[in-house]
This record gives C-alpha cells, sequence and structure tokens, in this order.
C-alpha cells in the first residue's frame, strides 16, 4: 500500500519537508499515518487536535482509514487578518 502524506505551513518548515511516501502492508488509520511520520521526524507523537486533516481534499477525523493510493493533508490552523 502506497500513501502520500502532505504536510502544510508550519508544519511542512518544522519537519523540512512537504512530502513523505509512506510504504506499508498495513490498514493504517490517519492517526496512524501521523504516528509513523512522528517517529522520523519533529512531529509530536499524537496529533495535535488543532490540526485540520483531509482524505483526497476531504476534511476527516483522525480514525478515518486509508486506502493504498490516497494523499493525506494535515494542515495546521489558519489565521488571518
Amino acid at each position: 500500500m502506497t500513501i502520500r502524506v502532505r504536510f502544510f505551513a508550519s508544519l511542512r518548515e518544522s519537519i523540512g519537508t512537504g512530502e513523505k511516501i509512506i510504504e506499508t502492508k498495513n490498514t493504517m488509520s490517519v492517526a496512524e499515518v501521523w504516528t509513523h511520520c512522528a517517529e522520523t521526524t519533529q512531529l509530536p507523537a499524537a496529533i495535535p487536535a488543532t490540526i485540520l486533516i483531509a482524505i483526497n481534499q476531504e476534511y476527516v477525523k483522525p480514525d478515518a482509514m486509508v486506502n493504498s493510493g490516497d494523499e493525506i493533508a494535515f494542515f495546521p490552523p489558519v489565521t488571518g487578518g
């Protein structure tokens, strides 16, 4: 199973990349994808409550399941002014 993980704004800056590709044989939830990425980056171990998550450009909760070929996106809170 191949999963494309994208990080935006301050998340991208903190880990030094905007994208990771995960290859796995196991079914994963979005929270498990985050944990997998956190093992090799500066991300916190658990998804902060303020992070927005999308699978294939549709917002989801951390317990959503990921399928092969999916694109997962993590967004920090958006501010503006």
